[in-house]
């Protein structure tokens, strides 16, 4: 799977999880995802439903730690985590 494939899976997959009324292609892939400042106005149970689907979906764990919470700061950092390591 290569990246820009990836990534559009990723924000349908958010859109999904977090129930937003968006299209793939309304998220940019460098917005911010959590938090106050995030674009998409998730918030830590939004967080916690990508980390779960992430898992599920590609099995790569985002725990509590700084390293892997950083994977959600955007959909190429997400991107990044879960092609890290691994050949999809």
């Amino acid at each position: 799977m290569d990246r820009e494939q990836l990534k559009l899976e990723l924000k349908r997959m958010i859109i999904s999880e977090c129930e937003k009324d968006l299209r793939p292609e309304d998220i940019p892939d460098d917005a911010v995802l959590i938090g106050s400042q995030g674009d998409l106005a998730l918030d830590s149970l939004d967080a916690l439903q990508i980390a779960l689907a992430v898992k599920q979906q590609y099995g790569k764990r985002i725990d509590g730690n700084n390293q892997t919470r950083a994977a959600l700061t955007s959909i190429n950092t997400l991107a990044d985590f879960i092609l890290a390591d691994k050949t999809l």
